[in-house]
C-alpha cells in the first residue's frame, strides 16, 4: 500500500462534498508529475485530503477505489483521474503551520513541492498525521 495527499480548494470541492457523494473521481488536474503520481495510485491505497487556499489544512482519509483511467472532463488522452471515497474526518484537521513545525514531517512534499496537486506521503507521514488528527 502506498500514501498519498490531493489538494482541493474547499470552495470547488470541499471533504464535505466527497463525504456527501459517497465517492468522485479526481479531475482536473493537468500537471505531468501530479498526473503521474495519480497513475501509480492503487485501489486501497490511502489518500490524505487537503484544503487548500483556504484552510490550508488536512482535514480527512480517502481510499483509492478505481486506478486511473481516462479523465471524463477533457478529450485529451493526456490527462487521467483516479477514484476515491472518503474514509475517515480528522477530529483535528492538521494544519500546514503544524506540519511546518513537526521535525518528522520536514521532508514532506507538502512542504517541498508545496505547488503540486497529488503527491506522495511516506508511511511515517501518513501515521504521524492521522495520530495527530485522531487525538482530542
Amino acid at each position: 500500500m502506498k500514501y498519498w495527499l490531493v489538494k482541493s480548494e474547499p470552495y470547488k470541492y470541499a471533504w464535505s462534498d466527497l463525504q456527501k457523494d459517497g465517492w468522485t473521481y479526481w479531475d482536473g488536474v493537468r500537471n505531468y508529475q501530479a498526473r503521474n503520481n495519480l497513475r501509480a495510485m492503487r485501489v486501497d491505497d490511502q489518500v490524505l485530503y487537503y484544503h487548500s487556499n483556504e484552510g490550508m489544512e488536512i482535514v480527512g482519509v480517502a481510499r483509492v477505489i478505481k486506478e486511473a483511467y481516462q479523465d471524463p472532463t477533457t478529450e485529451d488522452e493526456r490527462w487521467s483521474v483516479v477514484d476515491i471515497e472518503p474514509l475517515e474526518t480528522l477530529v483535528n484537521p492538521i494544519t500546514l503551520s503544524q506540519i511546518k513545525q513537526d521535525k518528522r514531517l520536514q521532508e514532506m512534499a507538502l512542504i517541498k513541492q508545496s505547488r503540486l496537486s497529488v503527491m506522495p506521503v511516506t508511511k511515517k507521514e501518513f501515521d504521524v498525521i492521522v495520530k495527530k488528527g485522531r487525538t482530542n
